[in-house]
């Protein structure tokens, strides 16, 4: 976990040097607990050419703000569902048709929507502060 006083300090730094509004500031986060949907999100990461150590904070931002990595996250007024939060959750029966309840085929989806549709998920991410969602 990124140490809160860390986080704050390097993004002051960065809007003293950077009048740049796309860019993001990010603390480098620790690997997750083994066997949590974290852990499997970061340990997938290289299989779509990811690095960890620059991707990873992005991703674990991401999807915190958007299901707090819960594999049966569903938003009321929408529908989406799951980890990436899907719209329709459906969609991710591509990825496996175990899409409901399995957060591997829920990553492994999401991973594959944030490389066709951003390329990285710090692109996503950025989008998603840009946004309000992704």
């Amino acid at each position: 976990m990124a140490n809160p006083s860390q986080v704050i300090a390097s993004q002051s730094a960065a809007a003293n040097s950077s009048s740049s509004s796309t860019s993001v500031t990010t603390a480098a986060a620790q690997p997750p607990d083994p066997g949590t949907a974290q852990s499997i999100g970061y340990n997938m990461l290289p299989a779509f050419g990811f690095s960890q150590k620059t991707q990873w904070t992005c991703l674990l931002d991401l999807w915190n703000r958007e299901s707090g990595w819960m594999y049966d996250a569903e938003n009321p007024s929408s529908g989406a569902y799951g980890i990436p939060q899907a719209l329709p959750g459906y969609k991710m029966a591509t990825a496996g048709a175990d899409w409901q309840t399995n957060p591997a085929t829920q990553i492994k989806w999401g991973l594959t929507y944030i490389t066709q549709t951003y390329g990285t998920p710090c692109a996503a991410w950025n989008f998603e502060l840009a946004n309000n969602g992704y």
